[in-house]
């Protein structure tokens, strides 16, 4: 393939997130209606997962221009173990992996950070979405009054947890639908997608398992707050990256 025919390909991903830019702003605009905002933000979010899909097959044509790496997330209070398992939720939504790490100082407070693991692409798409994701949910959350009676504490972790559940239930329908769309163009593209994807994911594991050769499952938390039905319609609309897209600092601390 020549570099005049390979030009356009390469252009697509960038393409493609100008497209979702220009989606979100009509999306945050305060003129639309509810529905015209949901219609916009839907179609971003499909778009978002098309570009992971178009980043992973244009690497297979070019070995090691999408390498594994690994990303150091620290958390900070409050509700930093809930902003972790948000990240954790992205992360593993758009084929990264990630460790929850809790740390204690000598007065027993506890320190959170999410170790991810991931290609580069999808590791960048984990950090737009994360970073307009807890910018929205802290912005929710802060408007959301807690049940008279209800201990705030409780009330704002469920709904966290319930925002959580959705997002992730979103994200694993546009990346699956992006991975069909794919797959119904395989045929001309020269590459199974499936295939494509289970190498990358193969590769994460690998590198994962280095880092982490003893890793455990942490125990599943129990939340005594009401505010998880909240949490969970906030979630189903929220942006998918709206703010972080169009250039807001980056809420992800590198190693």
């Amino acid at each position: 393939m020549n570099a005049q025919s390979e030009t356009p390909q390469k252009a697509r991903p960038t393409v493609m997130l100008e497209k979702v830019r220009k989606l979100l702003a009509k999306a945050e605009d305060p003129a639309a209606s509810p529905q015209e905002a949901e219609t916009y933000t839907l179609k971003a979010a499909q778009l978002i997962a098309d570009h992971g899909i178009d980043a992973a097959l244009l690497a297979a044509d070019d070995p090691g221009s999408d390498r594994v790496a690994d990303r150091v997330v620290d958390l900070e209070a409050p509700y930093a173990h809930d902003k972790a398992q948000l990240l954790s939720a992205v992360a593993h939504r758009l084929r990264c992996r990630a460790v929850l790490r809790t740390r204690r100082d000598l007065d027993g407070r506890a320190s959170h950070s999410v170790h991810l693991f991931g290609h580069t692409s999808d590791l960048d798409r984990a950090d737009l979405l994360f970073t307009s994701l807890l910018l929205q949910s802290t912005t929710r959350l802060a408007r959301t009054p807690v049940p008279r009676g209800e201990h705030k504490a409780a009330f704002r972790r469920s709904w966290l947890a319930g925002f959580r559940m959705s997002i992730s239930a979103r994200l694993e329908r546009a990346e699956q639908e992006a991975e069909a769309r794919a797959a119904s163009r395989d045929a001309t593209s020269g590459h199974s997608t499936g295939l494509v994807l289970a190498d990358r994911s193969a590769a994460v594991d690998e590198t994962l398992q280095q880092a982490y050769p003893h890793l455990r499952n942490a125990r599943p938390r129990e939340l005594s707050g009401s505010g998880m039905r909240d949490g969970y319609a906030a979630g189903v609309n929220a942006d998918l990256g709206g703010t972080r897209l169009r250039g807001a600092p980056r809420a992800l601390a590198h190693d």
